[in-house]
């Protein structure tokens, strides 16, 4: 899971720092994954100067604290639920709060998920997951299942 190449490219901004960070969780299911995250520092208000940029040591603080978020969120849920956090991006709102009171950023975002070490798959158990209703949906009869059918009953 990832941004699009374009919708990265539209964030990107001169005058301002770009932070990135990455950590390694594991989910309550066992399951390990990299999260990328991504922000940009903006002006804060009545701000006089152009550019907007993060000294080095509010950039290590920021990273430092958008690490310390995904690990703590990520590692409290299962898969399902990361993802569940993951689409509206809560993760990166959670963090812009977070870190508002180091340097405002602004489109904090999770960039790329890669899963790193995964569980053998217990049948039962994805089944269990994938069975979210009754509804398991009506035959489809094929072509060639009809003609066997009308021979049987010309027959």
């Amino acid at each position: 899971m990832s941004l699009t190449t374009d919708k990265l490219r539209s964030l990107v901004r001169k005058w301002t720092t770009l932070i990135e960070a990455q950590a390694d969780v594991t989910t309550t299911d066992g399951i390990t994954y990299r999260l990328f995250c991504i922000g940009f520092t903006y002006a804060r208000q009545n701000q006089q100067r152009k550019t907007s940029y993060a000294q080095k040591a509010q950039v290590r603080a920021i990273r430092k604290k958008m690490v310390e978020i995904m690990i703590r969120e990520a590692s409290a849920c299962d898969t399902k639920m990361l993802v569940e956090k993951l689409i509206p991006e809560t993760l990166g709102k959670e963090i812009e709060k977070a870190t508002r009171v180091i340097y405002p950023l602004q489109n904090c975002l999770i960039r790329k998920v890669k899963t790193i070490k995964t569980q053998k798959v217990d049948v039962g158990k994805l089944l269990e997951s994938h069975s979210g209703g009754k509804d398991l949906g009506k035959k489809v009869a094929r072509p060639e299942e009809k003609k066997a059918e009308a021979e049987k009953a010309d027959a």
